[in-house]
């Protein structure tokens, strides 16, 4: 299965308003960086087990370790979780920078070091999660 078939089962996957929501927001990031590259992670690790909610990821990244290891990763991860949806803004330095920018401006969210997390996309301003997206794809320059 493609990375855009699995992408679209999990989103169709989702019980409504999730579902419909997911699906705006997986065209909002096309919209934004239409020539990124797509992920999908299942959740599992390398022996199978549950450790996260399966996401979507958009961008590409190489994420440098304490150690001096590196990882490709994502840039910006979607994940339904069990009361909404979380928006990862990964590769941020400054894990305020999203509270102190956004979490008055954003409507009814959660806002942490790099997650944004709703219930459902009309309790949050669009505009302003589309915005804070895009310094999540500027942060790590890709």
């Amino acid at each position: 299965m493609s990375v855009q078939e699995q992408i679209k089962a999990y989103i169709s996957s989702q019980p409504e308003p999730k579902s419909s929501d997911m699906q705006t927001l997986h065209n909002i990031m096309l919209q934004l960086k239409p020539e990124c590259k797509l992920w999908f992670l299942d959740g599992k690790d390398d022996n199978g087990k549950i450790v996260s909610n399966p996401n979507i990821g958009y961008g590409f990244q190489t994420m440098k370790y304490a150690n001096g290891e590196t990882r490709d990763f994502y840039q910006i991860g979607v994940s339904a979780n069990t009361t909404g949806i979380s928006v990862y803004i990964i590769g941020l330095e400054d894990k305020t920078y999203l509270a102190k920018t956004y979490g008055d401006k954003i409507g009814k969210a959660s806002v942490t070091g790099y997650c944004i997390k709703f219930k459902t996309l009309a309790a949050v301003n669009i505009p302003v999660l589309e915005a804070a997206i895009r310094d999540g794809f500027e942060a790590t320059g890709n």
